[in-house]
């Protein structure tokens, strides 16, 4: 999984972190800390780290992982991040 997306509530910035939806990859998101949960009104589960957002964004650079974008939409921060896929010989 080459890209990943990372949010949180700009007033909630000491967590928590979404950190992935129902796809991304268990192995990372428990690397993350994260678990799967689905919050209240919505019909998609998200993958919700208590680790601070800058927590989660280094330990996804330790795992290859770079910050291609960043933006503020509303009172949400959102990171997409992305990873060269690992080549097969």
């Amino acid at each position: 999984m080459p890209y990943v997306f990372v949010s949180t509530q700009i007033r909630l910035e000491c967590g928590p972190t979404i950190c992935g939806d129902e796809q991304s990859d268990p192995e990372l998101m428990q690397y993350l800390g994260a678990t799967l949960t689905k919050q209240f009104g919505n019909n998609f589960k998200e993958w919700r780290s208590e680790l601070l957002p800058r927590v989660v964004l280094d330990r996804l650079e330790g795992r290859g992982y770079r910050v291609i974008a960043a933006t503020g939409m509303g009172q949400t921060m959102v990171w997409t991040l992305h990873r060269k896929r690992l080549e097969l010989t």
